[in-house]
């Protein structure tokens, strides 16, 4: 049976004319539908009682929230002034990244910022954008595809491995991924990431779960790809047990589905409606972390970004048996994600949205196209990019200008003239849509050590 439960029903069990009561009917409507007037009412009176017992609750916490500490809302304001912030490869950059750039320094809760040289605007901070707040986070500071990641796995087969093998290799490729909005793998995977605690105790995440589970070992579309190609490594690290030489690799880009797009849906909406500010940044209204919201949101984000891994992980997996050779190293990085890190001396939350981690001593993998190389990394630990650098190439030319500019014919060409492959793949991802990623490595010396470079050979995408 439905409820029809009102505002007044609130009242007359004790409940404070205040936005308590819009709270309440929103997550009753939002997660309990379905039940029992009777029995909402008799929970409800029990959280108007002892507010305290459901703090962090999946339905009541944030009612029990406004009962203890109401949340003020109101308008904020930019400030005057930005905070200190680096552009790496300014001349590489287009200026509305830079303005996008600079209105999120003045954010009242910034600390620094920082702009990759593959830079490009996007919606809130700009692709290739780092930001570091004041305890709060930033819903499209950190962006719709949730630890959208890198990985390569590095097998001990030698780069000759391709001869004679590119129709069974690229067999290997189709059967084993799945690209687009419907495609999912008829044989599931289990994953330890389901049973995490976040899925049963966040009622938007238990919704999501099945979508999450079916989804699993799926790349989606865009710019996701999985590739199989030639890395080459000249200075190894220890640990890798490779001498210097060129390899048999898969590296693969995607993120976190489905999971990940409803996460940064749904919360950046309850960013905007408790966040208001200036029209023209609304898109980068934050949760504060010491709410309800923001400590729900920092759970769903850092779960989308395991799962991220898990479906990365699935892909390699499939891969690795299909081919039946050992991976001898894996290099792996997420970017569109929010950490906690220290900047000058002080706790703070550092976005990167398209930009790569690059602590001293962490390795990474930056993609250049399908048809230029991408680069295996060491981070230098800078603190003027807030210890990250570029995540790719960087767009040269907008999805909607590649459709006007570019040819099917010319993009054949290109890839005949570089010896790939391609399987699927459409014009918005023409490999001359993208900055030339040699020019972007060279802004990012102070960034990044190169330890060697990938370079694709059969590229699998959405069609």
């Amino acid at each position: 049976m439905g409820n029809k439960l009102s505002g007044k029903d609130l009242i007359k069990i004790g409940f404070p004319k205040n936005n308590s009561i819009n709270i309440a009917l929103g997550q009753i409507n939002r997660y309990r539908k379905r039940d029992k007037k009777e029995s909402i009412l008799t929970e409800a009176k029990e959280v108007l009682l002892h507010p305290e017992k459901f703090e962090g609750h999946g339905t009541w916490g944030k009612v029990a929230e406004g009962l203890i500490k109401p949340v003020q809302v109101r308008m904020h304001q930019l400030k005057t002034t930005r905070v200190p912030f680096t552009i790496f490869g300014e001349n590489e950059i287009d200026d509305q990244a830079k303005f996008q750039l600079y209105d999120s320094l003045k954010l009242p809760i910034s600390v620094a910022g920082a702009l990759m040289p593959d830079a490009h605007s996007g919606y809130g901070l700009p692709i290739g954008g780092v930001l570091a707040t004041d305890n709060a986070v930033i819903p499209y500071g950190v962006g719709v595809d949730i630890g959208c990641r890198m990985s390569l796995s590095i097998f001990d087969l030698p780069a000759s491995y391709f001869k004679g093998k590119e129709h069974q290799l690229q067999a290997i490729l189709k059967d084993n991924t799945k690209f687009g909005m419907n495609e999912t793998h008829q044989v599931k995977a289990d994953h330890d990431v389901f049973y995490k605690s976040e899925f049963q105790d966040i009622p938007l995440l238990k919704n999501l779960l099945p979508k999450a589970y079916k989804q699993l070992g799926s790349s989606g579309g865009g710019n996701h790809f999985v590739e199989f190609g030639i890395a080459k490594i000249d200075n190894p690290e220890n640990e890798w047990k490779l001498v210097p030489g060129e390899y048999f690799a898969v590296l693969s880009h995607s993120g976190s589905r489905g999971l990940g797009a409803n996460i940064a849906k749904h919360y950046t909406y309850l960013a905007t409606k408790q966040c208001p500010l200036p029209k023209n940044v609304q898109h980068l209204a934050w949760l504060d972390l010491n709410t309800h919201d923001g400590q729900e949101y920092w759970l769903a984000m850092n779960l989308a970004g395991e799962y991220a891994k898990a479906c990365h992980d699935d892909i390699h997996r499939r891969i690795a048996k299909a081919i039946g050779k050992r991976v001898v190293v894996t290099i792996e990085n997420h970017h569109n994600f929010a950490w906690k890190e220290m900047v000058n001396g002080q706790e703070c939350i550092v976005h990167r949205k398209g930009a790569t981690p690059a602590a001293e001593g962490q390795l990474g993998i930056i993609p250049g196209s399908m048809t230029a190389p991408g680069y295996i990394v060491k981070g230098k630990g800078n603190p003027e990019s807030l210890n990250s650098a570029s995540h790719g190439a960087g767009r040269l030319f907008s999805r909607a200008k590649c459709k006007s500019t570019f040819t099917q014919s010319e993009i054949k060409k290109v890839l005949k003239a570089h010896d790939v492959a391609l399987i699927g793949g459409n014009i918005d991802e023409a490999p001359m849509a993208y900055k030339d990623i040699t020019k972007v490595m060279g802004n990012q010396t102070d960034l990044v050590e190169v330890l060697g470079t990938f370079t694709p050979k059969i590229v699998r995408m959405d069609r």
